[in-house]
């Protein structure tokens, strides 16, 4: 019964940082990627950032040098620090978890991030 749960979302004005949590739970697999989708009405869920057991992360060219993803392997945690927040980062976050071959994948309920003045 593997769970992951996201904290940190919610209203923040242009310019303004927010700080993502995400902790898995009950893994019954290792874990090799961890990372964040995000979503807006009526978009398809694109490609945040993701970091894996090694640290090597990926992050898309919107948010790079903004955005910062980064995790504790021991816990089973990822964050991420969003700096420089535009309009255009409102969304809901989904938090993100696979094993190495991505046959085990799972994913958070979602945090609502709102970037407005």
């Amino acid at each position: 019964q593997v769970q992951l749960v996201e904290s940190g979302g919610g209203l923040v004005q242009p310019g303004g940082s927010l700080r993502l949590s995400c902790a898995a739970s009950r893994t019954t697999f290792s874990i090799y990627t961890m990372g964040w989708y995000r979503q807006a009405p009526g978009k398809q869920r694109d490609l945040v950032a993701t970091v894996t057991t090694s640290a090597r992360t990926n992050l898309a060219d919107s948010v790079k040098g903004r955005f910062t993803i980064s995790r504790d392997n021991a816990k089973n945690t990822v964050f991420l620090q969003m700096n420089s927040l535009k309009p255009e980062d409102t969304a809901v976050y989904y938090c993100y978890a696979a094993n190495l071959y991505t046959t085990y994948t799972y994913w958070g309920q979602g945090t609502q991030v709102t970037v407005s003045s």
